[in-house]
Parts: structure tokens; C-alpha cells; sequence
């Protein structure tokens, strides 16, 4: 249907953006030095002091696209009425903003993706109608006016008119045998030519109007001719909505029909201008209506309905919930990720807790491929490093953290900086809400503690980027950039972080979304005094704000409404874990009074091993890695789309 675009492919790259915009630039110059502007603007005037006829005629030219619509269901009989305006109102808003009429795919793309249609017919379909629609607007010119449509043709028009043909012959039989397939397809039959060429003549009615508010004075046959001349030309079209294409055929139909060049220019400019602003108009509210949106989600959905009821749990020793069949003795891991932090990681690990709330604390450093003494540093204050052997990113390493706590059948989770912003000894506070059963995932919060020293420029940045994620995930949040964060067991085996470079925002949106009850407790803050940060706005935001959408417009979401397995258990001791609820609540403050972690030199009592502890020799690839005997994991549910 597109000669130019079908080159597009073969061309080198840069080559067609440069050919565009010579076009779209000569087109723009050659119109205006033609164009009469004080007769262009004498038609704005007559036209702006007739309303009513500047909304007669945009609505004549709505309606035809409604009967474009409805000419696509008596094909797609499937195809909701709103589906198939919307798709049509895309390609028409696609083909005024990209060049080669590249606009018309967004049909195909949009009842696929927002319909669920299959490619397949809905591609034939296409194809098949579009073909007719050029031409019933071709038979429309010879029946209005043959002599001067063959003459205005060529052979080169007729070359393309034969290309059509083909094209929509091809299409025919493509349906043909689609529709001997699917009941769900069907071929168009003389109702739905007809419904084009009404349509057709629904355009016209505009043709005419500016041809009016131009002081051309012309029939509805002619009106019908400048139509179908100067949408046939638009088949070749290279500027974005045939800009200068359209302008020189209608101009050509004038002044064949015996009009000035200057009058006919302005009729053209007119009608043109209309078409543009309902197409710009209708495609960007097409965009959005009906849902699902074809922009992509930029919230996430609303809480849904519980459908589960909550798990059992049972008390430990000690009186904390925790899920059926866990160990009263598992273990709280405490994992630093790092790069490059010799100077404070040791003191950072030296600070964490020895035990909290009655559990044994694990702590483990998660070297992101550092090329300082950071891992041997971390060894000799009693840490157990994770090296990954080449710098992948903060993501990536809380990935690593969380699926390393996972195999070794946490009580809790949690994870802070190593760089000494955030204090290890306050682990308790964050742990608390966890192991007592009320959360999944619990943010350490800095606006809500106490900020020793915060810059003025990160304190606004941080601020900002919150009630953005606030705004996003449709919940209250007082940190979202927080680097001391707490999670259950089945959390942090359900936490996806799709992205390496950071995790802040992606890892809060996949929780949430998933269903996990989220509570905040504050936190102290002191800025760090060792080492630099690896955030710098430009690149934090290049980064970012794609992954953030990306996570908003996952096209699967494993709800976590399930319990989770642990490694070395049989599937009779698997742990429950209570139902999510999607609650958000904000804890006390509680600071531990046990004490902290010594180095191996320390006289501090040993603790009894974590139950099955992964072997050391490489990190795991991520939160679900899998031990080599698992119990099979149960199915989960998805939340409606």
C-alpha cells in the first residue's frame, strides 16, 4: 500500500530522517512562498465567524471514520465498536506525526495489544480494507469526474492504482482463507464497501466547506473529485500527513476544474489544516480510550480484592508470629552490598546486631566487583562475602543478596548500604514488623527518624522522586529511595528487580503490585563521610524512569498469594506464610539492645549455623534460584488485567 515505505529496510540508516525532513523543509518553502497570505487569512476570518460550519464539517469527517469502524466489525465481528474507532483514530494521529505514513500499523498494534486480536486477522483485515477504502475513493473520482482524474493520474498513478488492486486482491484471499478457519473472522461483503464509500463522501463534505470559506465555488461532484484526487496522492506521501503532497494534488483538481492557483492553494491549506487538528485531536484521546490504555500503565492498578484467606501462623519461643513449619532458630541475613567501600564496609559489619528479637543475625557482604580491599575487609569483621566478579550494579547485587538470604531459610531479610549512611544497629526496628507477622516488606525510613546531614540539592531530589512513587504506586510512601529495607521470607523470594542498575523504585512497585503488605519505621541518617555515591541525576534518570515504566506495564504479574518453599525441608514442613493484604502501615522506632559483631579475633560466643548454607564459590543468579532438591513450588494466582 506504501511503495516508499517498503524501502525503507534497504536504505542505510539516517538516510530516510534526512530524506523526510528535505521534503517536509522544501514543502514547507514552496507553500509559503505561493500561498496568498492575505487570502489565507481572509478564509480564517470568514471561517472563524462560522462555528457552526466549522463543527458541521469536522463532524461530517468523524462520522466517516465511525463508519470505518463499523465497516471493521462486520469483518472482526469480535472487534468491540470503541476498539476499532480507536485503532482507526491512532493511524490517522500516527500518519500526521510520522513520515511514509508509518501511522498505519498503530491499527494492527492497537486491537492486538488492547483488544486481543489475533495478528493475523487483524493484519488481513487491514490491509483488506484499507485497500477498498483507496479504491471506492478512486471509483468515486471517475464516477465524479473521469476525464479530469485520468488526466491528473499518469500512468505512474494508474501504475499505483494497480499496486492497490493487488494489494487488496491479495488480502481478499487472505481472509478467504481465514475466514474458513476462524468463525471469529468474516469477509467484507458489499455492506462494508458501502459503508466506505459514504465515508467518502462524509470527507468531501469538508472539501467542500473550505472550499467555501476560500470563495471557491464549487459542486459536490467536484468536491467528491479534489477528494478522492488528493487522497490518492496521499499513498505516496513522504512528509508527515502528506504535507505538500496533499496541497499539491487538491491544487492540481482546482485549477483542473478551472480555479485560481492562489485560491485553490488556500481551499487546500484549509481543508488540510481541519483534517490535522481532528486527526491530532482524536488520536491522542484514542491513545488513552478505551482501556486498556495503548500509552502503558503509569500507576499502578488499584488494591485488588482479597481472594485468599489468611494462613496459619504459630508463636515462636519467644511469642513472635512466624509461618507454620519455620525454624525457631532460623536465622535474620543482614546483606551489605558493595563496591568499592574498604573504608567503611568493615566498621559497617562490626556494628550489626549479633541477635535480634531472639534470632541469630547472618551478615553478608555482596562485593559488586570491587577493586579495593573491600572483600578481604569485610572478611576479617566477620562477614561472609558474595564476590561477583565484575562491577554489574547495585541491582544486581541486592538480586544476589536476596536470593543468597532465600537459600538460607530467613527469618528475615533485610539489606543496608555499606557505605555508612544507614546503622546496622537499628536492624531490630526494621525486622520487628516482619517477624511479628504484620508486614512483608518494611522501608527504614530517613523523613520520618532523625537526618544527622542530608545535602540540601539530595534532600530536595529525594523528596521529589517519593511523592512521585507515591503519586505512581497509590499509596503513601515517606522514602522511596531508602537504603535500609526489611523483607519476610516470602517476599524476598518473590522480589524482582528488573533492572541492574538500581532497585529503589522497581523493587517497591513489583512488591506492592504482587500484593505484599508494606509498613515503614523510622530510621536514623548521617551522610556518608568515606567513599562517593554512584548516583548522579542524569544517569540515575536515563535509568530510572524506563525501568519504572516497564515495571508498571509488566505483562505478566506473578501475585504472590502463595506460600513459599526452603531449601532442605520436605514439602509436609513447608513454611505458610500469611496472605498479603495490601496494607500500609508505619512502625515505632525500637533500637536493639543486643550486642554488636566482632572480627574473628572477638571473644563473642559462636552461634549455631544457619540451616543448609550455600556454598560460596559463586553467587546465586537471582531471588528464585533454585537448590537441587526443592519441593515443587505451588501454582499462583494473577490479578486480572
Amino acid at each position: 500500500m506504501n511503495l516508499i515505505s517498503s524501502l525503507r529496510e534497504r536504505l542505510p540508516r539516517g538516510v530516510v530522517p534526512v530524506l523526510v525532513l528535505a521534503v517536509t523543509a522544501l514543502s514547507v518553502a514552496v507553500i509559503w512562498s505561493a500561498v496568498d497570505g492575505q487570502a489565507l487569512a481572509q478564509a480564517a476570518r470568514t471561517a472563524r465567524g462560522e462555528p457552526v460550519r466549522i463543527l458541521a464539517a469536522v463532524a461530517a469527517f468523524g462520522v466517516a471514520f465511525l463508519l470505518r469502524a463499523a465497516a471493521w466489525r462486520r469483518v472482526l465481528p469480535g472487534l468491540s465498536f470503541g476498539h476499532a474507532l480507536s485503532g482507526i483514530h491512532l493511524a490517522l494521529g500516527g500518519n500526521h506525526l510520522l513520515p511514509l505514513r508509518l501511522g498505519e500499523p498503530m491499527r494492527v498494534v492497537s486491537v492486538v495489544r488492547r483488544a486481543g486480536a489475533s495478528l493475523d486477522s487483524a493484519t488481513a483485515s487491514v490491509v483488506a480494507l484499507r485497500s477498498a477504502d483507496l479504491l471506492a475513493v478512486v471509483g468515486l473520482g471517475l464516477v465524479a469526474g473521469p476525464a479530469a482524474l485520468a488526466g491528473l493520474a499518469g500512468w505512474s498513478g494508474w501504475f499505483v492504482f494497480a499496486g492497490v488492486a493487488a494489494a487488496a486482491l491479495a488480502a481478499w484471499l487472505w481472509l478467504h482463507r481465514l475466514a474458513g478457519q476462524r468463525p471469529d473472522v468474516r469477509l467484507p461483503g458489499p455492506a462494508a464497501l458501502g459503508l466506505s464509500v459514504v465515508a467518502w463522501l462524509c470527507e468531501a463534505v469538508l472539501v467542500w466547506q473550505a472550499a467555501q470559506w476560500a470563495g471557491l465555488e464549487i459542486t459536490a461532484a467536484e468536491a467528491v473529485g479534489v477528494t478522492a484526487v488528493s487522497v490518492a496522492a496521499q499513498v505516496a506521501a513522504i512528509a508527515p500527513g502528506g504535507f505538500g503532497t496533499y496541497e499539491a494534488a487538491a491544487v492540481a483538481a482546482y485549477v483542473a476544474l478551472g480555479h485560481e492557483t492562489g485560491d485553490a492553494l488556500v481551499a487546500a491549506l484549509a481543508a488540510h489544516a481541519l483534517k490535522t487538528a481532528y486527526s491530532l485531536g482524536a488520536g491522542a484521546i484514542a491513545l488513552f480510550v478505551p482501556a486498556p490504555s495503548l500509552a502503558g500503565r503509569f500507576r499502578l492498578r488499584r488494591a485488588p480484592e482479597p481472594v485468599d484467606s489468611p494462613e496459619p501462623v504459630e508463636l515462636s519461643a519467644g511469642g513472635a508470629a512466624m509461618p507454620v513449619g519455620m525454624a525457631g532458630d532460623a536465622p535474620v541475613v543482614l546483606f551489605m552490598p558493595a563496591y568499592n567501600e574498604e573504608e567503611s564496609v568493615g566498621g559497617c559489619v562490626r556494628r550489626a546486631p549479633a541477635e535480634v528479637l531472639g534470632r541469630p543475625v547472618d551478615v553478608l557482604v555482596v562485593d559488586d566487583g570491587s577493586t579495593d580491599a573491600t572483600a578481604s575487609r569485610a572478611r576479617a569483621a566477620g562477614a561472609e562475602v558474595i564476590s561477583l566478579g565484575e562491577n554489574r550494579g547495585l541491582g544486581a547485587a541486592v538480586r544476589v543478596g536476596l536470593a543468597a538470604a532465600v537459600e538460607r531459610g530467613a527469618a528475615a531479610v533485610a539489606f543496608c548500604d555499606a557505605d555508612g549512611e544507614y546503622p546496622p544497629e537499628e536492624l531490630a526496628a526494621l525486622v520487628a514488623p516482619v517477624l511479628a507477622g504484620h508486614a512483608d516488606y518494611v522501608a527504614g525510613s530517613r523523613f520520618l527518624g532523625r537526618i544527622h546531614h542530608m545535602r540540601p540539592h539530595r534532600r530536595f531530589g529525594n523528596l521529589v522522586l517519593t511523592a512521585v512513587l507515591s503519586l505512581v504506586a497509590r499509596r503513601r510512601i515517606t522514602d522511596g529511595q531508602t537504603g535500609y529495607r526489611a523483607f519476610s521470607g516470602a517476599a524476598a523470594a518473590d522480589a524482582e528487580i528488573i533492572h541492574d542498575y538500581n532497585y529503589a523504585q522497581v523493587l517497591t512497585l513489583d512488591l506492592l503490585a504482587k500484593g505484599y503488605r508494606y509498613a515503614e519505621v523510622p530510621i536514623s541518617y548521617r551522610f556518608r563521610v568515606t567513599g562517593q555515591s554512584f548516583v548522579k541525576l542524569g544517569r540515575y534518570l536515563r535509568n530510572v524512569v524506563p525501568a519504572v515504566y516497564r515495571e508498571l506495564n509488566a505483562a505478566r504479574r506473578r501475585a504472590s498469594r502463595t506460600r513459599s518453599w526452603w531449601p532442605g525441608r520436605s514439602t509436609s514442613s513447608t513454611p505458610r506464610w500469611p496472605r498479603p493484604t495490601m496494607a500500609t502501615s508505619t512502625w515505632p522506632a525500637a533500637r536493639s539492645t543486643t550486642g554488636t559483631r566482632a572480627g574473628p579475633s572477638s571473644t563473642e560466643p559462636s552461634r549455631a549455623a544457619p540451616p543448609t548454607p550455600p556454598a560460596t564459590s559463586g553467587p546465586p543468579t537471582s531471588a528464585r534460584s533454585a537448590p537441587t532438591a526443592r519441593p515443587p513450588r505451588p501454582t499462583r494466582r494473577s490479578w486480572p488485567r
